[in-house]
């Protein structure tokens, strides 16, 4: 039997990520977000949500891009700060020691010992109630070579990707592969 929990933001996995942005002055800042997803396959979109109150929220909306830098296991010190520290007081670059890079195809920084960065372009804004969801053209995906498989696509076992458990508040690594999509429900579907 299950028990209800009520209607509360409780779902698995959501991600760490980085959304980073440059503010009105052009210092780099960054932020961590779980609240955020693929959207659109066509034209490529990624969705971040932001509280209105966060420093990073003005920062999109004044230069209507972001990117998303997708730490590694190792990097979880990292982005546990992201999202602990505000722009508004802190260079979180200067602090962590990392470094942002400047994208050539959107007006945002990325962060260069990362092993994944996906560059957006603001195409829609949507406000939902304490979240604004900024919707993002892809403009381009970078990974790290040593985190691509031979066929030349990132490789979840190579980034390693962390996740977030938010009523618990904790990091979680990525498990063990289980089996190729698209093969193991044919059985079922072939019925």
């Amino acid at each position: 039997m299950k028990k209800s929990l009520g209607a509360q933001t409780l779902i698995f996995p959501t991600p760490v990520w980085i959304v980073a942005t440059y503010d009105k002055n052009g210092k780099a800042n960054a932020m961590a977000a779980a609240w955020g997803g693929v959207c659109c396959s066509e034209p490529p979109c990624l969705a971040v949500s932001l509280r209105k109150a966060t420093y990073s929220y003005g920062c999109i909306m004044e230069r209507k891009a972001y990117t998303v830098n997708v730490p590694s296991e190792n990097q979880a010190r990292e982005a546990d700060y992201f999202g602990m520290a505000s722009g508004r007081n802190v260079d979180k670059f200067a602090a962590t020691g990392l470094t942002a890079v400047k994208s050539d195809l959107v007006d945002a920084p990325y962060i260069a010992e990362f092993p994944m960065i996906v560059e957006c372009r603001v195409i829609h804004t949507f406000e939902i109630g304490l979240h604004t969801q900024f919707i993002g053209e892809i403009m381009d995906v970078k990974v790290d070579e040593g985190a691509l498989n031979e066929k030349g696509i990132p490789d979840i076992a190579k980034v390693k990707p962390i996740i977030y458990a938010t009523k618990m508040q904790t990091y979680f690594a990525i498990g063990r592969q289980l089996e190729r999509a698209y093969s193991i429900g044919k059985e079922i579907k072939d019925k």
